[in-house]
């Protein structure tokens, strides 16, 4: 594989992106520190993988697909992206320090959220949120943009009255931020949400471009 088929790989907190031979990684992907791409992945144009100061894997015949960003965590806790094999990840999603079993469909746009885990066989369909430490059983279907929260996993849909009080009971802002529950002053809370993002990012001023797609 040449060096134009491995994106931009670039070296973060000592750790580099590893990339199996049989794997493809489009010319304009960035995969930042320890990222490792399995046998025969597919990481397409625009995807972003960032391992920050945890791990992301992707897993055997497992396809990124266009402008997707994959994010670990290590602010509250050592919080991986693990796409296990056969998962499709479609354009446009985001998963943030979460798990993915084996055979997992996250549509276009759809989010999975800190410390959530998707089992294996199921679908998070076009524009659905799995909120934050959400666990969601094998073979399951995750509707169009409805929001998929808790352990048991339970549903709610867009304008649902209950979605607001569902959302604050599962602490995102503590799981993803370390913020307090109890800090209810908005002003307060985003400031602090700021600065931790500002520490975290701020370690990439070190960052290493080991090469150019």
């Amino acid at each position: 594989m040449s060096a134009a088929t491995q994106g931009v790989r670039i070296r973060h907190r000592g750790d580099e992106p590893q990339i199996h031979p049989t794997a493809y990684v489009a010319p304009t992907a960035t995969l930042v520190g320890d990222v490792r791409v399995g046998p025969r992945a597919r990481v397409m144009y625009g995807a972003v993988l960032d391992a920050e100061g945890s791990r992301i894997e992707v897993g055997e015949a497992s396809v990124i697909c266009e402008n997707a960003v994959l994010r670990g965590s290590a602010v509250t806790g050592d919080q991986p992206v693990l796409v296990a094999d056969h998962v499709f990840v479609g354009p446009h999603a985001t998963l943030l320090g979460c798990a993915v079993g084996r055979c997992v469909y996250v549509a276009t746009a759809a989010t999975v959220l800190q410390c959530a885990q998707v089992g294996a066989g199921s679908v998070v369909a076009v524009g659905a949120l799995v909120h934050a430490r959400t666990e969601v059983p094998e073979e399951y279907f995750v509707p169009p943009h409805n929001v998929a929260l808790d352990a048991p996993v339970r549903l709610l849909a867009p304008g649902d009255p209950g979605l607001a009080e569902a959302v604050r009971r599962v602490g995102f802002a503590q799981v993803a931020f370390d913020v307090d529950a109890e800090r209810t002053d908005r002003i307060s809370r985003y400031e602090h949400i700021a600065e931790v993002r500002v520490a975290e990012f701020g370690a990439h001023a070190d960052d290493e471009v080991l090469n150019r797609g």
